[in-house]
């Protein structure tokens, strides 16, 4: 009969595995021969269970300033790129394009706090929103408290942060949201390779995250596509942004709906390209050996004075197989088509756009086999985000829209949240198994909280 643990003994258990796991192996945390290693300040962290605290030997004495090297990655940023931008002072560069690289905000920055006791953050990973909802026991994140560790690192070195000086908000992103949902994907991609026999060509497994736009999916894609690459696992991100028509085609369905002004620039059902968006995914799911290659589309927000277009095929990212996992991330993904009475009543304008998404489900939601959908309790909050990731813009001198510009670009959007976000709420995403979808809340400030 299994015998429930005291929390003293989770935490010394979780110790003494940390202990066995990383000291004995005098390895530090983490240093890896990939691109991304750079000269951190990085300690070797030898915890004693007696004293409580870290006796910390330095294993790289170089500066801690120094940058990482550019991130080349499969995946393309909107807008400003990470989402949660309160400060100015840590920044990264994720990407390089034509020579030049990009740069992102790392995350909020307040009173900082010594990550200085395996124990405290063992306590703090457990009172986290969502580890109820994924099955994170106590007595699993003991047995795997190296591997919270080791991700923790790595995320802090993705966004150029000091992992025993995090904040406490920068410390719950990385504790309570992007390594709790690393975690689950883990566990669905275990889920689906053992539909599989030894020997059969898996697939990869899909996954989609439906979030408005705004909310932290792009930045959260970002650091899961990360972690899976530096755990070994080949991954590829896409966007529902890539799918978008052509300038040309654009312009077509803006003509064949005049005065619709939820057609008139890309965004809500019509202004995709659907075509493209079967043979992109038919084409991934079948990236199962080495050696297999393709090119995935991008497009190009800043074409056409911002009106975007698709980009040159030769700019696309290539990606090669085995494929261990797509990430496939928009904001209306998983939208189902409700009745022209109801969608009339939010925005008669709404009734061709309802029209059009009766074929997304076989362009789109057909081959998403887990979704991680990111609730927000306000379509409203939408307005404000995209206001500061314009502010942002204009504050690094980049070209950004006006307050104005931002209304109105919002207002084309809020009609199909108002209309559609209730039911996938309540219903969850259109064909989804109930028992492969996590849900998660958030707030205002974009962080994970515990459902109401």
């Amino acid at each position: 009969m299994a015998v429930a643990m005291s929390w003293s003994s989770l935490i010394s258990s979780a110790l003494q595995h940390y202990n066995n796991r990383i000291n004995l192996r005098d390895y530090p945390i983490p240093c890896h021969s990939n691109p991304i290693c750079n000269s951190f300040n990085f300690k070797r962290r030898s915890f004693s269970s007696s004293s409580s605290k870290f006796n910390d030997h330095v294993v790289n004495p170089s500066s801690s300033s120094s940058k990482l090297s550019p991130i080349r990655t499969h995946f393309s940023f909107a807008g400003c790129g990470c989402s949660w931008i309160q400060d100015n002072s840590m920044v990264h560069d994720y990407a390089t394009t034509n020579g030049t690289s990009k740069r992102c905000l790392a995350l909020p920055t307040t009173k900082t706090v010594d990550v200085s006791s395996v124990s405290d953050l063992f306590e703090f990973i457990c009172s986290g929103p969502l580890v109820d909802k994924i099955g994170i026991t106590p007595q699993r994140v003991g047995q795997s408290i190296d591997k919270w560790l080791l991700y923790g690192s790595q995320l802090c070195r993705l966004f150029q942060l000091n992992e025993l000086k995090l904040t406490i908000p920068q410390k719950a992103r990385l504790y309570h949201y992007y390594i709790p949902v690393f975690i689950w994907c883990e566990d669905q991609i275990a889920l689906h390779n053992s539909k599989f026999k030894d020997g059969d060509d898996v697939p990869p497994l899909v996954i989609g995250f439906s979030a408005p736009q705004g909310c932290g999916k792009t930045t959260l894609v970002f650091a899961l596509d990360y972690l899976f690459k530096t755990t070994k696992k080949k991954s590829a991100t896409i966007s529902i942004d890539d799918f978008y028509l052509t300038a040309e085609g654009q312009a077509e369905l803006r003509e064949k709906n005049p005065g619709n002004a939820l057609l008139e620039y890309r965004g809500n059902s019509g202004s995709h390209d659907l075509q493209l968006s079967v043979e992109t995914l038919e084409a991934l799911t079948k990236l199962t050996k080495e050696g297999i290659k393709m090119k995935v589309p991008r497009y190009d927000k800043s074409a056409y004075s911002g009106r975007g277009d698709r980009a040159d095929s030769s700019t696309w990212p290539e990606v090669e197989g085995p494929l261990t996992v797509i990430l496939f991330e928009g904001w209306m993904l998983g939208f189902k088509p409700l009745p022209a009475d109801v969608v009339k009543a939010v925005d008669p304008q709404l009734e061709i756009v309802n029209k059009n998404l009766e074929a997304y489900y076989d362009a789109w939601d057909k081959y998403i086999d887990a979704w991680v959908v990111i609730k927000i309790q306000d379509p409203s909050y939408v307005y404000r985000w995209r206001l500061q990731a314009e502010i942002a813009m204009r504050q690094a001198g980049k070209a950004g829209m006006s307050d104005e510009e931002v209304n109105d670009f919002v207002s084309r959007y809020l009609p199909a949240y108002k209309a559609y976000l209730p039911t996938l709420y309540a219903e969850g995403p259109s064909g989804s198994d109930p028992d492969r979808v996590l849900a998660i809340d958030i707030d205002e400030e974009r962080n994970p909280i515990l459902a109401n």
